[in-house]
């Protein structure tokens, strides 16, 4: 391969928080690589990363035994520590997941069960006295405490991720929109919106775009990427003390996204939301957004419908909370009941790059899936931004096992 300033040995395509922890990752394990991450966007972090609300997961949800429940154990280990290391801001603010009535007290244990199962520390079940020491103003007849929950801002993560990779001497190519490969014996040719360039080895992580980008590979992927989008409310200066940390329903086993949820920020707001409603652009964040090559991408797949009919109920009541901020207040109340409607502001919003099976069922855990020089990830919903270090480092040893080695 030749050795010239558009020739390297591997390419990450996507600059979000995944695919910068995994270029950080390959070099620290290989710091001879030649390597580059390319980005469509003008700087790193743009979409999911950069609409993200700042949670730090303790792997509560997560099946015991997934790469979600263990990438994630292991990444809230070592953000914390890389945070710390790089005096980014976090504070372990704790999460309360409410029961607001008997008929949520089951979920609530297995959620405990799973939890102990996945090795999350200092749990605790609260009585509805007990919740209310740690939150006053909810309501609730129980919670889990997860007291070591916590925030972070992931664009300032992102930043340092992308500086390490800079230093480590790895190149980040923004304003490079790929739009084929040509693989050949010893290379794979990337044509972008930039000019081409080569690659020993490619490994996608581009999010929203990840389908699209593992196709123009060559790959055929199982999935499809049907984005959701989400909206939030902000609670104003006057009210936003009525929330100390995170607040969580239990989730609803009948919709596969957790509802509503009260979430501090790091600067001391709070919002209230998301909801979970189709959304007809993969990447634009106005209500009205509409991108044709998205809309016809969601709804002409059979996975989708198949979903919407599995979900008919719990959409529909999404998708009037969505056009309805009464219905979205007379949520919040169910679990801070003397929050009102003149106490929040419509924003921000964020779209979730969910990957769908033809059989209408979203993907659960992380999916990765690999062709000739190349791996791409398909999917890498919440808790991706908490385990990014832990996931960077299994592409990264996914990679120089399966990929970089025949380079």
């Amino acid at each position: 391969m030749a050795d010239d300033d558009e020739s390297f040995d591997v390419v990450v395509i996507g600059a979000g928080i995944v695919g910068l922890a995994t270029a950080r990752a390959l070099l620290v394990k290989r710091p001879a690589l030649r390597l580059a991450v390319l980005e469509k966007e003008p700087r790193p972090g743009m979409h999911q990363t950069g609409h993200n609300s700042g949670v730090i997961h303790s792997g509560i949800y997560y099946t015991p035994g997934s790469l979600k429940a263990r990438l994630c154990i292991e990444g809230k280990r070592k953000l914390e520590l890389y945070a710390a290391e790089r005096e980014i801001p976090f504070l372990a603010c704790g999460k309360l997941i409410v029961a607001l009535d008997a008929s949520e007290l089951s979920r609530l244990d297995e959620l405990h069960r799973r939890a102990v199962a996945n090795g999350v520390d200092g749990l605790r079940i609260l009585t509805g006295d007990e919740l209310r020491e740690v939150e006053p103003n909810a309501a609730g007849l129980r919670a889990l405490h997860a007291p070591r929950t916590g925030i972070v801002d992931y664009g300032a993560v992102t930043r340092a991720y992308a500086a390490d990779v800079e230093a480590a001497g790895g190149r980040i190519l923004t304003g490079r929109d790929v739009l084929r490969f040509e693989p050949a014996a010893r290379e794979v040719q990337i044509h972008t919106s930039n000019g081409p360039l080569r690659a020993g080895a490619v490994i996608g992580c581009a999010g929203l775009q990840s389908d699209r980008v593992a196709r123009l590979a060559g790959a055929k992927p199982p999935v499809r990427i049907v984005p959701f989008r989400g909206d939030y409310y902000t609670l104003g200066k006057e009210t936003e003390g009525l929330v100390r940390g995170l607040l969580y329903p239990v989730p609803d086993p009948a919709f596969p996204f957790l509802g509503v949820h009260f979430t501090k920020r790091l600067d001391g707001s709070v919002v209230a939301g998301p909801n979970a409603v189709l959304a007809f652009s993969r990447e634009r964040y106005r209500r009205a957004a509409l991108d044709v090559r998205d809309a016809a991408s969601a709804l002409a797949y059979r996975g989708s419908w198949r979903f919407f009919a599995r979900h008919l109920r719990t959409g529909a009541a999404e998708l009037h909370r969505d056009f309805s901020k009464r219905a979205f207040v007379r949520d919040m109340q169910r679990y801070v009941p003397t929050v009102r409607g003149d106490d929040v502001t419509f924003g921000p919003t964020g779209i979730r790059a969910q990957a769908l099976g033809r059989d209408g069922k979203l993907v659960d855990d992380f999916l990765i899936v690999g062709t000739d020089r190349m791996m791409h990830v398909l999917n890498a919903p919440s808790p991706a931004a908490t385990a990014s270090l832990a996931i960077g480092d299994e592409l990264a040893d996914r990679a120089l096992r399966d990929v970089i080695t025949s380079s």
